[in-house]
């Protein structure tokens, strides 16, 4: 999904703060050194996966899955996805979820000083005081290695602080998140004249003075997120270099016996499942789901191509978004042997 990890709770804090969206992905500064970690060895032009196949009698959607992090000096550029949405009759963006309210610049400016509270633990609690100690004692060493002697995250909440510790990281060891993928996608579509349909479901949050003031008194269940967050850099980031290189050349067998150590649904799950977002969002993955695959389907009863994308996990998952269609009765094929779509099958089978 397009949403950062806790996407629903960093919306909520930084929606008020500033005119940035909560879906925004921090631009990649200059190559940093790779610490640790063998070299990557992909860079350059890579074509990435091939293609997964939803069919409707003779229609089809062709689905990317997509990885994150992916190699800082790697350039996709398929020659696959390109055949496919030149005769696409749509593009069906990711699912995602944007977090917003009404309330104008100089509203956002007066929340602003609420917003930076709501980072904080309640009552004013250090990362050390809300945290088993030997998950502490973890946290201490990780964050020197990533981010020095850093003292501001201290006070933020284990769902924060994860995730400033694992953007330093992927950045320290040669990996990026976003701007890989979409770029691409978008650029093709623009360039084949293909109408986009958007799929990111949009909550408006009509009290969000109210709904600050709560977050900033109320508690998370984060500590799952951030212990899964400590686990996988203590003992992932090897794996998550390997899956970026195989998301690169190509190679679906390797990203399925890959193991997937992912802290990203610990993490939504505490902010989606907090109460202060909870009564004002439902319950979110599900519309997100929804709205997705609804799409997907409108798409397939009337085009005879259309191209999207997908969280390679909603592809490998047994109840993700492709197993639900699959289990509606479409008929579902995944990536073959390498090999480029012919003009009169968009997408053949790679």
């Amino acid at each position: 999904m397009r949403h950062t990890t806790a996407g629903l709770l960093i919306g909520i804090l930084t929606t008020f703060a500033a005119s940035a969206s909560a879906q925004t992905v921090p631009t990649p500064t200059a190559d940093l050194p790779i610490r640790d970690l063998a070299p990557l060895v992909v860079s350059g032009v890579q074509p990435g996966p091939g293609l997964w196949k939803v069919r409707r009698g003779e229609n089809t959607l062709w689905v990317l899955g997509t990885v994150s992090p992916l190699p800082r000096r790697m350039e996709w550029e398929s020659h696959d996805v390109e055949t496919v949405i030149a005769q696409a009759q749509e593009v069906i963006e990711g699912p995602g979820v944007r977090i917003d309210a009404d309330i104008g610049f100089f509203g956002k400016l007066v929340l602003a000083p609420k917003a930076f509270g709501a980072r904080r633990n309640p009552e004013g609690q250090t990362l050390q005081q809300v945290v088993p100690p030997e998950m502490y004692a973890r946290w201490q060493v990780l964050k020197r290695k990533y981010m020095g002697e850093d003292r501001s995250v201290e006070s933020y909440r284990p769902i924060l602080a994860a995730m400033e510790l694992y953007q330093a990281a992927i950045k320290d060891t040669g990996l990026r998140q976003g701007g890989v993928v979409w770029p691409v996608v978008e650029r093709l579509a623009k360039r084949h004249d293909v109408p986009r349909t958007e799929t990111v479901v949009t909550v408006m949050i009509q009290d969000p003075k109210v709904a600050l003031q709560e977050l900033r008194e109320s508690k998370l269940e984060d500590l799952d997120c951030f212990a899964k967050t400590l686990q996988r850099l203590e003992s992932d980031l090897g794996t998550m270099r390997d899956r970026a290189n195989a998301w690169a050349v190509g190679d679906i067998d390797a990203l399925k016996a890959l193991p997937y150590t992912d802290q990203n649904e610990a993490c939504l799950r505490a902010a989606a499942q907090s109460g202060v977002l909870r009564k004002r969002t439902g319950d979110i993955e599900a519309q997100v789901a929804a709205r997705w695959i609804g799409a997907a389907e409108a798409a397939l009863a009337k085009n005879r191509v259309t191209f999207s994308v997908l969280p390679m996990r909603e592809l490998l998952k047994p109840d993700g978004f492709v197993a639900k269609l699959r289990a509606k009765g479409y008929a579902v094929e995944e990536p073959q042997a390498p090999g480029v779509p012919t003009a009169g099958d968009a997408g053949g089978a790679r």
